[in-house]
This record gives C-alpha cells, sequence and structure tokens, in this order.
C-alpha cells in the first residue's frame, strides 16, 4: 500500500527553481569548447556542502545543540535529492561514452 504522507514533499524556502535571467548558456573559450569539467566540479562541490551541511544539523540534533528536526530533515532530503541527481548525471556521461566508444569510424 502506497504511505501518502511519503509521497509529499515539502522544499524548502531557499530552493527556487532559477530565472529566465539566471539560465545562461555554457561559455566556450576560443576553440569553442565548453568547460563542462568546471561545471561538473562545481555541481560535485554543491553536493558535497549539501552532504556537509546535512551531516552538521544532524550533528547538532543529536548532541543538544539547539538543533531543529524539521531543518535537519529537510537538509538530509536535500543532500539526498542532490546526490541521486549526480549519480543520475554520471550514468549519463558513462552511458555516452559507452556509446561513443561503440561507434564505428
Amino acid at each position: 500500500m502506497n504511505n501518502p504522507i511519503s509521497s509529499i514533499r515539502i522544499l524548502p524556502a531557499d530552493i527556487t527553481p532559477p530565472s529566465a535571467a539566471e539560465i545562461k548558456p555554457p561559455s566556450a573559450d576560443e576553440s569553442g569548447e565548453s568547460d563542462f569539467m568546471a561545471t561538473l566540479q562545481q555541481s560535485m562541490s554543491a553536493v558535497e556542502g549539501a552532504q556537509g551541511a546535512a551531516q552538521t544539523q544532524v550533528t547538532q540534533l543529536v548532541s543538544g545543540q539547539g538543533g531543529d528536526v524539521h531543518s535537519a530533515m529537510i537538509a538530509v532530503e536535500k543532500a539526498d535529492l542532490s546526490f541521486q541527481l549526480m549519480m543520475q548525471v554520471r550514468n549519463k556521461i558513462v552511458q555516452a561514452y559507452q556509446q561513443i566508444s561503440n561507434m564505428q569510424f
């Protein structure tokens, strides 16, 4: 049986979708190559930051330093979703590499 409470997701106030003005096309250097690696590293750093924030929230909650259960759970969920997204991107990159390596020239 599907639990209706587990399907409800409440996003924290600091998560908002980017506006059209904030979305920029990938930058390109003189040779026309985009800085995909820099973007990927920046995204991985953001995931690490979310995991660190979640760890801090949980540590404060467990040690009794005034941690809030709700904010700790939100931080953990945010870190989990960030990690899941990063893993899906990794899977797509591996899949694309495998398709390219199987091409016949």
